[in-house]
């Protein structure tokens, strides 16, 4: 029954299930039709909040022949897949009248472009995001038009800075200007709602029996992917394997992370409600993993993505810096370090959490090239910006922000570059530009001028 029907769109069927498949040499258009497979270009956008010790991020050259400085340097081997960006500014994350509140705005506007309005009620308002214009034109392509993950939970009401709605800081994704796309920040539950059939009655019996006797999602589309494999060749068969395991690791990774004392216990009159990772870099790359499998799979082209909420004091004591010829642990919290006051042993604190981040983009890229397409890799097929709201932490200015661009976006990116913008260039232009390239063009978003030359 697989014969000549198996597209993007295909899935293995199970009770509560719906696995969609990575891309096959089965999916392609026979030769004499001169017409090959779709290859989807996705965009990802990444966030860190608190900005970042600028002299060891912005490289010293420009053009193609820059080195890397130290926060940058884990991504030295996808450094021809990728272009730094200075230059670019987020005006509507300053005051502009509004006085303190910098962390809700540059999180809120990051995306938006818009000046955030200024309330801890109900009537927030801020502007559709750039993830969100992207997907509201190609998301009918994909299961998904968009997927929103992240580490840190939040609140979506209250006051949280300076008179401005918790619903700035926890929230990237911007649907409309008063309508946020919430996070999700547990990985089981993200990989459920990307693998469920949609049908709620089938998803919670598929659940009930998966925690019941320990099983996979695989183990409910078993029969539907031995039909498949019996119909593909050699290579396509070897790819699919590598895919479903894929999925099963994950599950064990996410089982492993999730673990917890009470489970060691005796066991609870009530389950213990599934947990996301305790540790930030298994919780980081978990969630990686499950946005690679959903790009993979073509179940969305578009990932929001922020390591954390914009003025977030985690603490990383797990990282070290060297302090006068002594590794001292990074226990205070990020937010705090940010305020360095040019305080020699906080730079050095806060520059190692920089360079922490920094290490899971690469292993993300890492990740993103391992996937192939054909004759390209998911990395070539990828837009992925990574980047803060806030520029130097200790001053909370909004000019000048750390900004990578990474992956070929289908060829259409020149990469390998340091490009230096001029001087209040909005960071919209780079939005702008990216709609081009994935086909939803527009003349104008947020606070753009145009789109920025790459």
């Amino acid at each position: 029954m697989w014969n000549n029907s198996i597209t993007r769109r295909t899935m293995l069927q199970g009770l509560g299930t719906a696995v969609a498949l990575p891309w096959l040499e089965a999916m392609a258009a026979p030769v004499a039709t001169s017409v090959t497979a779709e290859k989807p270009i996705r965009s990802a956008f990444l966030y860190v909040p608190n900005g970042v010790s600028m002299q060891d991020w912005t490289p010293a050259e420009s053009g193609n022949t820059f080195a890397l400085p130290w926060i940058l340097e884990p991504l030295e081997p996808y450094k021809r897949y990728m272009n730094v960006l200075t230059g670019l500014t987020l005006d509507k994350a300053r005051p502009n009248g509004d006085g303190p509140g910098d962390h809700a705005r540059a999180q809120a506007a990051f995306l938006t472009g818009r000046q955030p309005r200024k309330t801890n009620g109900a009537d927030i308002r801020v502007g559709q995001s750039a993830d969100q214009w992207i997907a509201a034109k190609m998301g009918e392509h994909t299961r998904f038009a968009s997927l929103e993950i992240g580490i840190e939970p939040g609140r979506s009401a209250g006051n949280c800075d300076s008179g401005y709605s918790c619903a700035y800081q926890s929230n990237f994704s911007w649907r409309g200007e008063s309508t946020p796309n919430p996070k999700e920040v547990n990985p089981k539950f993200v990989l459920e709602r990307l693998f469920g059939n949609g049908k709620s009655v089938e998803q919670d019996a598929q659940r009930a029996k998966r925690d019941q006797y320990n099983r996979s999602v695989l183990d409910f589309v078993r029969e539907d992917a031995k039909a498949l494999n019996n119909q593909l060749g050699a290579g396509d068969q070897r790819k699919l394997d590598e895919y479903l395991t894929s999925i099963r690791e994950l599950e064990i990774r996410i089982e492993k992370a999730a673990d917890t004392k009470a489970a060691r216990g005796p066991v609870p009159v009530m389950r213990v409600p599934d947990l996301p990772p305790r540790e930030f870099i298994d919780h980081v790359r978990l969630m990686a993993d499950i946005m690679i499998l959903a790009f993979q799979a073509d179940l969305t082209r578009v990932v929001t993505f922020p390591f954390a909420n914009d003025g977030s004091n985690r603490a990383y004591p797990f990282l070290s810096a060297s302090i006068d010829d002594k590794n001292e642990a990074v226990r205070e919290g990020h937010h705090d370090l940010s305020h360095h006051g040019n305080d020699k042993k906080k730079l050095l604190k806060i520059r190692a959490i920089n360079r922490c981040h920094i290490e899971q983009v690469a292993y993300i890229l890492g990740k993103l090239k391992s996937v192939t397409e054909g004759d390209k890799t998911l990395l070539d097929q990828t837009m992925l910006v990574y980047g803060s709201g806030n520029s130097d932490g200790n001053r909370h200015n909004h000019d000048n922000l750390p900004i990578l661009l990474c992956g070929g976006a289908g060829g259409k990116i020149k990469t390998g570059q340091h490009i230096r913008a001029a001087k209040e260039t909005p960071l919209m232009n780079l939005y702008l530009k990216m709609f081009e390239i994935a086909g939803c063009p527009t003349r104008s978003f947020g606070d753009s001028t145009g789109p920025l030359p790459l």
